[in-house]
Formats: C-alpha cells, structure tokens, sequence
C-alpha cells in the first residue's frame, strides 16, 4: 500500500514541547523504522538524549536528517552543527546521542534498522497506538491497548505507567496505583517523572501515590 502524509497530521506533542511524527506506524512500515521528531521552540531536545542498546531496543544504525530549522547534535560527547539539509549518521548502536533544536520548528527526520536482521519495533515505539488514543481523550481504549501490549511484553515499564496513567483518567485509582508501583519496580527512573506528570491528578491526593514515589508535590504518557 502506498500513499502520502503531511508531518503536521501525524505529530503528537509532549508537554515538553516535542513532537513526536509517527510516520513507520501511519504507513505500517515493516522493513525499517522511520520517524520524525519537531521541536517547537529553541532550546527543546528535538531528539532526546539516549542510546539503542537498553529496554529491548533491536540496537539499530541510525541515519538522522535534519529537514527544517537548526539543531545541535551531541553524540559521545561530540557536537555537530546541524542546519536544515544535514545529514548525521550514527552507527553504533552504543553511542550516546541527542539533538537541541536552535530554531522553533527544527524538524529531524529518523531512519533505523539492524544490519542482517529483520526490522522489529522497540516497546518504546509500540508505544504509538496508545498514546494516540490516550491523546483523544480515549481512556478506555487506550487501557485496553496497554493491557493487550503487556499481554505480548508482561512488565515493559513503559507499557505498565501509559496503563496507569489510563486508568488514573477513569478513576481506577488502587489499579493505576497498583500499575504505577510495577512501573518503578522496572524501571526506577520512572520514579522521578511520575509525582510531576499531571495525568496522575487524579490519584496525586493519594497516600499511597506518595508512598509509590517517595514525593507528595507535584509530563503526558509515555514520557
């Protein structure tokens, strides 16, 4: 199947003022990964600071392109300056690397796939799916696709908080409670994100919530 998209109808902003285009999941592309990132003011990380070697990632080249705007890429603590029309290419899948945008609308276009293995999707951009519905206001369908993705992936930490996030939104407090505490027990760094994530309003009043976090003050899913 073919066909066409423009970026602006398949982004979805995070409160930190990036977007994420999901371009491979709209066309359902299975041979390669393909996203794009926009940054909507300078300053913002348009790709955030990581590697592809943890939480299941299939450990991929990745060739980044920079289509509008100015960035500046780090990658194993070197910069590269990045205006529109650069290309920048990382091969290893351990090397450390982000992108801060230096212009509002700097958009990177992200391209990925293992050499001599079949393309297969991260937890993390399996993500898609329940973000978008998460994002309409869809809470129970959104709930029902994390339960289906952590019948196929049981404890991906990601999965379990965009769970809990759901089902805070339906008044479901002991399970997002509950989903929220299996959460950090995956992934520990989920525990400084969470007592600031307004989806988590909700259930924030909750001694358990600052039992779970460690936090009583005071972001979307998916972090």
């Amino acid at each position: 199947m073919s066909g066409s998209a423009h970026i602006s109808d398949l982004k979805f902003q995070f409160p930190t003022n990036q977007s994420w285009a999901m371009v491979r999941t709209h066309f359902g592309i299975q041979s390669f990964g393909v996203n794009a990132w926009v940054a909507e003011e300078p300053g913002v990380q348009v790709i955030g600071e990581h590697d592809e070697v943890d939480d299941g990632a299939p450990q991929p080249e990745e060739l980044y392109f920079v289509s509008e705007g100015h960035a500046t890429f780090t990658v194993n603590g070197d910069e590269i300056d990045a205006p529109a029309g650069t290309f920048v290419f990382v091969r290893d899948p351990a090397a450390t690397r982000k992108a801060v945008a230096k212009e509002a609308g700097t958009t990177v276009v992200a391209v990925g796939a293992k050499p001599g293995e079949a393309f297969t999707p991260s937890p993390w951009e399996r993500n898609a799916e329940g973000l978008t519905l998460y994002s309409a206001g869809e809470y129970e369908k959104a709930a029902e696709t994390y339960e289906r993705l952590l019948a196929e992936t049981p404890g991906e930490a990601r999965f379990l908080y965009n769970l809990a996030c759901s089902e805070a939104q339906l008044g479901r407090k002991e399970q997002a409670l509950d989903h929220l505490r299996q959460a950090i027990e995956a992934n520990p760094q989920i525990k400084e994100s969470a007592p600031r994530d307004p989806d988590f309003d909700p259930i924030r009043d909750e001694p358990e919530f600052s039992a779970i976090t460690g936090q009583v003050d005071s972001a979307g899913p998916g972090s």
